[in-house]
């Protein structure tokens, strides 16, 4: 007797207990990987902590803050250039031994990848019902893969702390219309000037009160450290921040900047700014417009994405642990490929190259610029249109991104959705 067709086989019958063993064993093969990919991270053996902990430590026998120097084989001398107030959050850090440092920073930093990819997955997750904690451990683990985690945790930065502040502040935990919108954004600028584009985007955006409160935020906690170290941070703000010859050598791959870019087409004279500072208005004009767009069509998260890239890009020094934002831009991709509905002509072509899109985003991420290939040693000029691809992979990754992430809508419907039933026709009155 033959079987009914409305009745699955258990061939098309997936055991549960299957698909999660294969799952579990997806996971694990991908955390065996991590190692190979951090090796060469190793070199740096928490390098810019211990710059951190030994300045903190020469401040605390009297000394000028910003007067403590390093000499450094690639960079030259390096000294202590944050702000202020990074310092007074730094200096409790340095009172344990050091190795009990560098377990509390790692620490504190896998805590921010778990929370920032949490927060960035479960839309996503819940949008097209994929399962939660699978998916969860994936986006860690290749989280962790990226060239920007492993070098933030391996030189032992403060990067993660600003992302989780900034995210928190204008996604995930603080309500849009609440009066603390702006305190994360403000505290993450006060202690790292790189975050300072983000009070811009919400001026661009005309969130008034929350740009209010960012800025005074900053100035708060800034105007705290001046009353603690008066003569530090009078010669930071008019002396030490201008000073570019500080922050190390421009022309080192490690800098994935728009001026980094042209100073390694010029090493080892610098670039002129009278080319570069156009570019920059271009630039910023071009990535934020598309940002305010974004966010008045709905999507924050691009948004935000598309303004950390404009900063990774107008900055005169962007290290590649500065770069965390090819990760929501990765996320937004896959998101947005998931979406597009591939029935049509037209929407199959969409899928493919958002698609490949975030497969090359990720393999480009995972791969690095300067861990396989260039850390950038010497000061010579890029020679080659092969080489000045390979030093500037994250320059141009930024401007393609900057003009193709996807701006997604809530009326754009995910295609994993299931059809909603007809209705049956109802009988005709009697």
């Amino acid at each position: 007797m033959p079987a009914d067709p409305a009745t699955p086989s258990a061939v098309d019958v997936e055991d549960p207990g299957s698909r999660t063993a294969r799952r579990v064993v997806g996971a694990l093969a991908m955390a065996a990987v991590l190692p190979a990919l951090y090796l060469p991270g190793t070199v740096h053996n928490f390098f810019d902590l211990k710059i951190y902990m030994a300045a903190m430590d020469w401040w605390l026998a009297g000394n000028p803050l910003y007067d403590y120097v390093q000499p450094d084989r690639v960079q030259g001398e390096l000294y202590f250039t944050y702000p202020p107030f990074a310092a007074l959050l730094l200096l409790p850090f340095a009172l344990p031994k050091l190795g009990a440092t560098v377990v509390i920073f790692t620490g504190l930093t896998l805590l921010g990848v778990v929370i920032s990819t949490k927060w960035l997955l479960d839309p996503v997750i819940r949008r097209h019902r994929l399962p939660h904690l699978f998916t969860l451990v994936v986006g860690v683990l290749l989280v962790l893969a990226v060239e920007s985690t492993r070098e933030t945790i391996t030189f032992g930065q403060i990067n993660m702390l600003l992302v989780v502040l900034i995210l928190a502040d204008l996604l995930f935990a603080v309500p849009k219309n609440s009066r603390w919108a702006g305190v994360g954004i403000g505290l993450a600028t006060a202690l790292k000037l790189f975050p300072g584009i983000f009070v811009v985007y919400l001026l661009a955006t005309r969130r008034w009160r929350a740009a209010v409160v960012a800025a005074a935020t900053a100035a708060a906690a800034t105007l705290l450290a001046a009353a603690v170290a008066p003569g530090d941070s009078w010669r930071f703000w008019t002396h030490e921040l201008w000073a570019t010859d500080r922050v190390g050598r421009t022309d080192y791959t490690g800098n994935q900047s728009l001026f980094g870019l042209l100073s390694r087409l010029t090493a080892p004279e610098e670039p002129n700014r009278l080319i570069w500072l156009p570019l920059v208005a271009a630039i910023a004009g071009y990535g934020l417009w598309r940002a305010v767009r974004a966010a008045r069509a709905g999507d924050a998260l691009t948004g935000l994405t598309l303004t950390g890239l404009v900063a990774a890009l107008v900055s005169p020094i962007t290290w590649t642990h500065h770069i965390y934002w090819f990760i929501p831009a990765v996320v937004i991709l896959v998101d947005a490929t998931l979406r597009t509905d591939p029935r049509t002509e037209t929407g199959a072509r969409q899928r493919r190259r958002l698609g490949t899109l975030a497969v090359g985003t990720s393999a480009i991420i995972v791969y690095g610029v300067v861990s396989f290939y260039d850390f950038g040693v010497a000061p010579v000029p890029t020679s080659t249109p092969w080489e000045f691809l390979l030093r500037n992979t994250y320059v141009l990754l930024c401007l393609l991104l900057l003009v193709t992430l996807p701006v997604r809508t809530e009326s754009t419907a995910p295609t994993t959705q299931s059809p909603q039933p007809t209705p049956s026709p109802k009988p005709p009155p009697h």
